[in-house]
């Protein structure tokens, strides 16, 4: 059970498409620990788990917000990666670049990046290692430090900052990537608009966050409903990984049509089940082909 302080901060309207109360969709409550099978004998905080039935977004409500930022994220990277995490590998963000490359026309020498929540520098790393001007947002001290020291960016480059805090010029950057960073931000409708704002017109910002049609939630939820009425699988706001959205293809339509871009791209990835290797054999079929795999990557378009 989790020891940390928190302020819990009433949602009255979807973040993502601005619908009211009537618009949520209860779907049960999430403890600051993992459920396991039977949450029910368990004790400590919890937060109710609800989903837009306009947009899909699915966010804690009320939504905890750590009193102290590294009790969260304040860990050593070592605690957080495995040891094969820091060796970097020539590959890494490869596959992202060719796809920018595919929706984004530019000249790998002119092309200027912002990466949101660099961890310990990889992807700024590779994006340098193809000649793509990089600079980094990095909230967490540690991470920090060890992408200064351990992939050798630039202090000039990188900034130990929230987003919310940051500032750069207007129209400046060609590629912003959040990567896997928004489904942690408090407010992410806030948080892709402040960073449009550093995004040159026809430019592209990249996303990685949780799907909030994932099968295996559904799964798990059918599982509650019947043996743990009440509970929810989605999210985990108060436990590692602290997740506190999820999102779907139409969240980001709605979201984007009303500020200014348009989804150029979406893809959904199986990644983990976490279900017996028995049942994958059906599962991760099924999920290929109902796009309801866990991950969804997006990629938008200012315009």
């Amino acid at each position: 059970m989790s020891d940390i302080e928190y302020s819990f901060l009433d949602i009255t309207s979807c973040n993502f498409c601005g619908a009211d109360k009537s618009s949520f969709k209860f779907l049960g409550k999430r403890l600051d620990q993992a459920h396991g099978k039977n949450p029910k004998k368990l004790k400590g905080k919890s937060t109710n788990i609800h989903k837009c039935r306009n947009c899909e977004l699915i966010f804690s409500n009320p939504l905890p917000i750590p009193k102290n930022f590294d009790d969260h994220y304040g860990v050593d990277p070592k605690a957080y990666w495995p040891d094969s995490y820091f060796q970097f590998d020539e590959s890494y963000f490869n596959i992202e670049l060719i796809e920018l490359k595919s929706i984004l026309d530019y000249e790998s020498h002119t092309c200027r990046a912002l990466d949101i929540g660099v961890g310990i520098g990889k992807c700024m790393l590779a994006m340098e290692n193809k000649s793509i001007e990089s600079w980094g947002i990095e909230p967490s001290p540690t991470f920090f430090k060890m992408a200064i020291e351990k992939m050798n960016i630039s202090p000039d480059r990188i900034k130990n900052i929230g987003i919310d805090e940051a500032e750069y010029e207007e129209s400046f950057f060609d590629f912003i990537t959040f990567g896997a960073v928004l489904v942690h931000l408090t407010n992410p409708s806030e948080s892709i608009n402040h960073a449009m704002k550093w995004l040159k017109k026809g430019g592209i910002m990249h996303i990685e966050v949780p799907n909030s049609n994932w099968f295996v939630s559904r799964l798990g939820n059918t599982y509650h409903k019947i043996f743990n009425p009440g509970f929810a699988s989605n999210l985990s706001p108060m436990h590692p990984p602290y997740h506190l959205f999820e999102f779907s293809h139409k969240s980001f339509q709605i979201h984007g049509k009303m500020n200014g871009y348009e989804v150029a791209k979406h893809t959904y990835h199986v990644c983990t089940t976490y279900l017996p290797q028995a049942l994958d054999v059906v599962a991760v079929p099924y999920m290929e082909a109902t796009n309801s795999g866990m991950q969804l990557v997006i990629w938008l378009r200012k315009i």
